[in-house]
């Protein structure tokens, strides 16, 4: 390849579309603190999804870290070894105890046979991931945490324009975290959401991003920064617009890695619905670690770079204090590759990546 490909490149609507925008910004010279832009944007995406409220932040990683703390979480958080580390992190950070479970060997998601074996009299919460935007078994998980008294907190970073059962996705638990990151299917450059149905929870979302502040600017809660600027919403604006067709994009070269690759017997694929999952990533799994060194050694030397996710397993992870051994996450993490998908990726890019994957 004359160009390096990456393993994504940003979706991003025509630059004249999403300088109105700016125009607008410039004309107002309103930046930041809840802007008539990110107010928009709240309001286009509960549009969008069909949900009642959404809460925009800076990132999705303080989403994760609003809902922890807006729910008053303290104890253990049942979560997934194989995610990004700012899952696990992010619940240490808010000093509770990550409490890793394994994962499904289809779907990569968090096994739900085993969670109420971690449950204990410290548990408070559970913390599911939409892996690769493979909706988890949210049906079992709710009545797991109805049963023992739970909340739960889906980190949803992957899952944008992901279905559940006729609906989105984030339309479930006691709050969906999503992320707007530049990496994501939908993208405000950096940026994220807090995604709930409880009225007054979303009202708590929005004083505690903003420092604690309610409406008339009197400090009513605990807050911190972590307001979503006018900019990162205008781009939002604009790309919302292409959502749907960026998705159909991605979805037709999902497809045609899947029957390029299908005859290959020394790798698989990530169990999925079609009509829910949101073609965010194309992950291959392979028979061994060694295997996937050596395709990912000789992508790289043709300009292609495909990604490791999420490796290592988050529960070898020294800083949480490695737990017992979760034998199909720590397979799954040393065997996963992703290769490039984006939705202005060349088809015989992708005929070339498969060609060297099958040589």
């Amino acid at each position: 390849m004359d160009r390096p490909i990456h393993v994504t490149r940003p979706s991003l609507a025509p630059i004249e579309e999403f300088s109105e925008y700016l125009e607008t910004i410039w004309e107002t010279g309103i930046m930041t603190h809840n802007g008539p832009l990110v107010q928009r944007l709240e309001k286009e995406l509960c549009n969008y999804l069909g949900v009642k409220n959404v809460v925009c932040v800076a990132n999705g990683t303080c989403a994760l870290q609003l809902s922890l703390r807006a729910l008053n979480l303290r104890g253990e958080v049942i979560t997934t070894p194989f995610t990004f580390i700012a899952t696990a992190s992010i619940i240490a950070w808010e000093r509770c105890k990550p409490v890793f479970v394994d994962i499904d060997p289809e779907t990569w998601d968090i096994d739900t046979g085993q969670i109420e074996e971690k449950i204990s009299g410290r548990s408070c919460a559970i913390l599911p991931v939409h892996v690769f935007s493979s909706p988890c078994d949210i049906s079992q998980i709710q009545s797991i945490a109805n049963q023992n008294k739970l909340k739960v907190i889906y980190d949803a970073a992957h899952a944008m324009a992901t279905d559940y059962q006729g609906s989105s996705v984030l339309d479930r638990g006691d709050i969906s975290a999503v992320s707007f990151h530049a990496t994501k299917l939908f993208n405000t450059v950096e940026g994220g959401a807090c995604v709930t149905n409880d009225d007054d929870l979303a009202e708590r979302l929005r004083r505690m991003r903003f420092f604690g502040f309610d409406s008339r600017k009197e400090i009513v809660d605990e807050g911190m920064n972590a307001k979503m600027t006018e900019v990162s919403a205008g781009l939002g604006l604009a790309n919302l617009k292409h959502l749907d067709q960026v998705r159909a994009n991605r979805r037709e070269k999902y497809l045609l890695y899947r029957n390029l690759l299908s005859d290959c017997s020394f790798l698989s694929f990530q169990k999925y619905n079609s009509e829910e999952y949101n073609f965010s990533y194309f992950p291959v799994l392979f028979e061994n670690e060694e295997l996937l060194l050596k395709v990912k050694a000789r992508l790289e030397s043709n300009n292609i770079f495909p990604q490791r996710y999420f490796y290592p397993s988050l529960n070898t992870v020294s800083i949480f204090q490695p737990q017992s051994s979760l034998p199909v996450a720590e397979r799954v993490a040393k065997t996963v590759l992703c290769l490039p998908l984006y939705d202005t990726l060349p088809g015989n890019t992708i005929q070339e990546t498969c060609k060297l994957i099958k040589e």
